[in-house]
């Protein structure tokens, strides 16, 4: 009695829907439709039973997906209305009564030997294929981001906070691999602590890869679909092909450096302003634009005059400054006069300076050019420029290179014996190398 029972309760057919999945949560299980007013006969068969011929309704961002026997059988993600007509259920309202009937009276003889239960299980599932969003993320620890301020690359320490936005796209992977079989929904709550943690994972080997197109830290607000698509390739493996997830957003609310590393940004930028001359200017324009603002605003008697006084001294100060980074000195009058102004071309125009002569070694005199124009001869080095032999030859090395003769004892020569430069006079060199910075002593003697 208990076999033919339970299959005359699952002989009619179910209505199965899913109310609106919100946005926490991921997938719920399908419900049959029961009258609320006691009106249904439906009300004794199983839950887990399908009967052949059931209606089953998929709304706009829902995938629906059957399983029978712990395996996924039937599986839809289009808007509409279906029949399941392959359900091994049968039922005697399917049209011939004939062959329906022999089928139930096989389905009571196989249920009466599991003691009248049903020896089946058929499960429908629905999948949140919406876009998941607000999911916040912050990185608790600073990210290490190759940034280049001007021509220098810096390691900069950063913080970055913002949401991100998922979507199931393979349901069958979702279902498979993560929540399996549920009783009536799973809530994204299950999954999110997981999610953010390799998210936050993936964002250092992502911003390196954003770092290395040139991209500045700073920007990164401005290229967040780069960062989406370096975020999906890094998180493939383990959202898309294995839980059947891909990231639809990305947003990045703030990106902030640590308080050392702005500093020194704050530095480079400085010197870099510093090292342009029209800049340079600038800044002292606007300088002392303020000290006479502020000079101008001070009531207390001399106040004024000392605040002028302070702005003609700051003026000199600023213009030595400049001169230290290679403008020449400014006039020393108003301190708003630019540094270096361009005379006008008469005042800038200078004489024409003689031009030196020689005398060659066979006695002519009055040579203007590089040859005596008696014997053609060429005109003799300086003797700043190394040492004279006896045959006239100027020579750096230790022995003339005309006649070979050793050089006398009293004239040192001067290299760098650590990086092999000479100054413009060999014999007075300077106390430091320019180049190495090693000092000149004995052992740079030639």
């Amino acid at each position: 009695m208990g076999a033919a029972d339970g299959v005359m309760a699952d002989q009619w057919k179910e209505f199965l829907y899913c109310d609106s999945l919100d946005k926490d949560t991921l997938a719920a299980k399908g419900q049959k439709r029961t009258s609320s007013r006691g009106r249904s006969s439906n009300t004794s068969g199983e839950d887990n039973i399908i009967t052949k011929g059931s209606v089953i309704v998929v709304n706009e961002g829902q995938c629906m997906m059957i399983v029978e026997q712990g395996k996924v059988v039937e599986i839809c993600a289009e808007p509409g209305e279906y029949i399941y007509d392959s359900s091994t259920e049968p039922t005697v309202f399917g049209g011939d009564l004939a062959s329906d009937l022999k089928a139930v009276f096989r389905n009571m003889g196989k249920r009466f030997t599991f003691g009248g239960d049903a020896p089946k299980d058929q499960r429908v599932y629905y999948f949140n294929t919406k876009e998941i969003m607000g999911n916040k993320y912050g990185t608790p620890q600073s990210i290490q981001f190759e940034s280049m301020i001007g021509p220098y690359m810096l390691n900069v320490n950063i913080r970055c906070f913002g949401e991100y936005s998922y979507r199931i796209a393979n349901p069958i992977l979702f279902y498979t691999n993560v929540c399996s079989n549920f009783d009536t929904v799973y809530e994204r709550s299950e999954i999110d602590s997981q999610l953010k943690s390799e998210l936050l994972t993936a964002l250092q080997p992502a911003f390196g890869r954003i770092a290395a197109k040139g991209i500045r830290y700073t920007q990164l607000i401005n290229y967040t679909k780069d960062i989406r698509n370096e975020l999906s390739e890094e998180l493939s493996e383990d959202w898309g092909k294995k839980r059947g997830i891909e990231i639809v957003s990305f947003g990045v609310s703030s990106v902030k450096a640590e308080e050392e590393d702005e500093r020194r940004i704050k530095e480079i930028q400085d010197s870099a302003i510093m090292s342009n001359p029209d800049m340079r200017a600038g800044r002292l324009a606007t300088a002392t634009a303020d000290a006479m603002r502020t000079a101008a605003g001070n009531e207390a008697g001399m106040g004024g005059a000392f605040g002028f006084m302070g702005m003609g001294m700051a003026g000199q100060m600023g213009a030595g400054a400049m001169g230290a980074f290679g403008q020449g000195a400014p006039s020393q009058g108003n301190p708003l006069t630019p540094p270096m102004q361009q005379a006008p071309a008469s005042q800038q125009a200078a004489p024409p300076q003689a031009q030196a002569v020689w005398t060659c070694s066979c006695g002519h005199a009055g040579n203007a050019g590089k040859f005596c124009e008696e014997c053609g001869k060429p005109q003799p080095k300086s003797a700043s420029d190394g040492w004279t032999c006896s045959c006239g030859t100027v020579n750096k090395g230790r022995f003339c290179m005309e006649c070979g003769a050793k050089k006398p004892e009293g004239e040192p020569l001067y290299r760098c014996d650590k990086c092999g430069w000479e100054p413009k006079d060999p014999k007075h060199p300077p106390k430091f190398c320019p180049e190495c910075g090693d000092p000149f002593d004995e052992s740079d003697k030639q």
